[in-house]
């Protein structure tokens, strides 16, 4: 929980040292996101290829919303 001094403090900034704030927060939610993929490791990627099943269960759905739109 964000302490309501800190966004007192926040709120009282320059509207440059707020960007300034806003460009560290985003650089370290971007360097967070970089560290969830790890070097050298395996990671399974899902391929539309043998899902027929489930494409022909989507195509069902968008013909009837199609159908649904123009009624």
């Amino acid at each position: 929980m964000v302490s309501l001094e800190l966004i007192s403090t926040l709120r009282e900034l320059s509207r440059s040292d707020k960007f300034y704030v806003m460009q560290l927060l985003i650089s370290e939610l971007a360097q967070q996101e970089t560290d969830l993929i790890k070097p050298e490791q395996a990671y399974s990627v899902w391929s539309p290829y043998g899902a027929d099943e489930a494409a022909d269960t989507m195509l069902k759905v968008l013909q009837s919303a199609k159908a649904s739109d123009h009624e």
